[in-house]
């Protein structure tokens, strides 16, 4: 009797609903027509019924040399001026830091440092695709890069400052000669909690 029941065994239950939908093609949707296609788009049944309907499919002529000069000058402009994006956030964070020597405080003047000298170091890698082979883009790509160099060199003198208010660059006598001794402040401001 035992042996009977293991021979005879049940079928296996059938999959899950989600499994035979996941393995199935999805039902072409019925297109309606009421709705045209957004501009740009072009399916398969669009291009069938505009084929249908005798007009052709127009594609959108290539850009002119001219054309996109100005959109790669357009563009560099905006690499250009994102270091002096970003320097209202750096102040900020600067301010939000203290003038005390903190780590966070010190790691944020090393990236004040570190980011604009190494992205003026890569000027050239950094403006590479946007170079043109007219010699009216070669002199904007110029001004283009001097603007560059501006704000990263903004972007270091507010890293400058900040090193300065920290009291860490040597801008007295002591600083520089062994037998000076360093000024002493008047008064000295101190907060108490009671």
């Amino acid at each position: 009797m035992v042996s009977q029941t293991l021979t005879t065994s049940t079928p296996p239950p059938p999959p899950p609903q989600w499994v035979l939908d996941l393995n199935s093609t999805p039902p072409s949707r019925v297109k309606s027509s009421a709705l045209p296609d957004p501009p740009g788009f072009t399916s398969s049944t669009s291009t069938v019924q505009a084929g249908k309907k005798g007009k052709g499919v127009t594609s959108r002529k290539s850009p002119s040399q001219e054309e996109m000069d100005t959109l790669k000058l357009k563009k560099a402009w905006e690499v250009a001026l994102a270091p002096a994006k970003q320097l209202p956030m750096n102040a900020f964070g600067m301010y939000m830091t203290g003038n005390s020597l903190q780590i966070f405080s010190i790691f944020m003047v090393l990236m004040l440092f570190k980011g604009p000298i190494t992205a003026i170091i890569g000027i050239q890698n950094t403006f590479a695709r946007f170079e043109s082979q007219s010699e009216g883009m070669r002199d904007k790509m110029l001004g283009v890069k001097a603007v560059f160099i501006a704000c990263n060199l903004a972007v270091l003198a507010l890293g400058i400052w900040k090193v300065d208010q920290m009291g860490l660059l040597p801008t007295t006598r002591s600083d520089w000669l062994a037998w000076e001794s360093a000024r002493e402040p008047l008064e000295r401001a101190y907060f108490v909690s009671s």
